[in-house]
């Protein structure tokens, strides 16, 4: 439901778009400048709906309150690339696109379908961005993609009074989580909800084991398969989550429950009105749903603690985000770089994270811009991490084996849940599954 609109190509049927990009007069303006722009409107397509459209929208309004430019926003739907690219091709571009993959933004680079980011936003991200995010936002040594909004995805989300009555702290160490799951357990709740109908959780859940345990540079080396799946970290990592993924006390429903469990569906487990488990492993995400959906107060009946280290290695930190990116073909792009280097700055973030439901990378946001203590100490891990931070590896890898229900890493993780007593099989499988993807 949340991760998921970062889908990559999944063969969906185009979205039948308006993206309505017009424009008349001009000018550049930078960030914080005058009404110059008046006359332009500037148009953005993103996957955002609903709460985060709106709230997007704010952020729209105030770069016009700025520049007097208008703006226009069409969601997209999943299917970023399809949508775009047939905008595209009938002559209809829109200016700006919020692009929510790294494989994506390198997709519409090498098609050249973008404009290199100006001096002015570079300058920017220089400054108020960790590295990493540049480098995610660079294609062949040239910067076209600003990571405006990000997710933070190495986060436990649990039911305080649970861990409580079991007399466990949140823990520290993966060993402890574990240690802290059987004792809940012994309480009368299961530790975890494992959403494994949606195979997309599973990606997540191995790329914080394996992030920790192996490292970042060999994740940088998988992510692009320069290394193999059947390398032994892999094999440890699986071997790591098979562990969770077969003690029934530890989840909920035990195997056959978690395949029939979806993403929405674990957080009701944790935070519903009949709840059974008492923690669930997602994104900062997690806290929206508890939140809208079932009433709990975040910081006080739902809280989380960081997804802990595993073995010798240090806690992960693995993200998303939403790339803001100029096309060539706009009919206005010229306002529209102007709207990235005003999205580069704190002040437009801070608009958002007044609204909650958002976390920003830009390390000169000032953390008391978020509206709760819960976003504010995730945003600051998530600022903290610097250049330690990844980007998640199945939304680098092609969609044929990253992206698509029913298919690659998310099938044969389901069947490792299924089954976990082969990793090595898994591994060789995952490996199968790459070598075609990234060849095609």
């Amino acid at each position: 439901m949340m991760r998921r609109r970062t889908t990559l190509l999944t063969g969906c049927t185009a979205l039948v778009l308006a993206l309505g990009a017009t424009a008349c007069g001009g000018g550049t303006v930078e960030a914080g400048g005058d009404k110059s722009l008046g006359g332009s409107t500037v148009t953005v397509a993103g996957v955002w709906s609903g709460a985060e459209q709106e709230n997007f929208q704010k952020v729209l309004d105030a770069f016009s309150e700025k520049t007097g430019a208008r703006t226009e926003f069409v969601a997209t739907g999943d299917n970023v690339s399809t949508v775009v690219g047939s905008k595209i091709e009938g002559g209809n571009a829109p200016d700006v696109v919020m692009v929510p993959q790294v494989g994506v933004l390198e997709q519409f680079a090498e098609a050249g379908w973008l404009e290199p980011l100006s001096d002015t936003a570079r300058e920017s991200i220089e400054a108020n961005y960790a590295g990493v995010w540049q480098d995610y936002g660079t294609v062949d040594d040239t910067l076209y993609g600003l990571y405006f909004k990000a997710a933070h995805k190495s986060t436990v989300w649990y039911d305080p009074d649970a861990l409580a009555q079991a007399g466990v702290r949140p823990p520290t160490t993966y060993e402890e989580m574990l240690d802290a799951g059987r004792a809940v357990s012994d309480s009368g709740r299961a530790a975890f909800a494992v959403a494994g109908q949606d195979g997309w959780t599973l990606t997540d859940w191995f790329e914080n084991v394996y992030l920790s345990q192996a490292g970042p540079e060999k994740y940088d080396a998988l992510a692009a398969h320069d290394l193999a799946w059947t390398d032994a970290g892999v094999v440890d990592a699986l071997t790591t989550l098979g562990e969770l993924f077969q003690d029934d006390r530890l989840v909920a429903g035990g195997q056959k429950g978690a395949l029939t469990t979806d993403f929405p569906g674990s957080v009701e487990k944790v935070f519903g009105p009949a709840p059974d488990a008492a923690m669930v492993y997602e994104g900062d995400f997690v806290a929206g749903v508890a939140k809208d959906q079932f009433g709990r107060t975040i910081g006080d009946d739902a809280d989380f603690f960081p997804f802990p280290a595993v073995g010798d290695g240090p806690a992960p930190v693995v993200s998303g985000g939403d790339a803001a990116v100029v096309l060539k073909d706009g009919a206005n792009s010229e306002a529209g770089m102007a709207l990235i280097e005003y999205l580069a700055g704190p002040e437009a973030a801070a608009v958002w994270a007044a609204e909650g439901g958002f976390l920003s990378p830009n390390k000169r946001l000032d953390l008391a811009a978020y509206a709760d203590d819960v976003t504010r100490a995730i945003a600051e891990s998530l600022v903290e991490a610097g250049d330690t931070v990844r980007f998640d590896m199945s939304d680098q890898a092609p969609a044929a084996f990253g992206g698509t229900k029913g298919a690659g890493e998310w099938k044969i993780l389901q069947d490792f849940l299924r089954d976990p007593s082969d990793p090595e099989a898994t591994a060789a499988a995952l490996e199968a599954a790459a070598a075609k993807a990234y060849q095609d």
